[in-house]
């Protein structure tokens, strides 16, 4: 997936998305809303364990329990 940032998080909306943040928590939710400055908004999703391997180096996403808004600043990356 490429493009601009805002044309991914729009492709990525109601897909499980894994977010890393500045103090090194990794979060595992449903992307459900974002704004122009990146604030995001996940839900949590059904049927998954409370920690989810990110695939990315052998670390684990912390699932989210309830609908959840993170400010853009603090976001690092996001993977759909």
């Amino acid at each position: 997936m490429s493009g601009r940032p805002l044309d991914v998080l729009e492709a990525s909306l109601e897909e499980p998305v894994t977010v890393h943040l500045k103090d090194g928590t990794t979060y595992y939710g449903i992307l459900a809303g974002y704004d122009q400055h990146m604030n995001i908004v996940i839900e949590p999703e059904t049927d998954v364990d409370d920690r989810v391997d990110d695939d990315l180096d052998g670390e684990f996403a912390v699932a989210i329990e309830d609908t959840t808004i993170i400010r853009g600043d603090n976001v690092v990356t996001i993977k759909a």
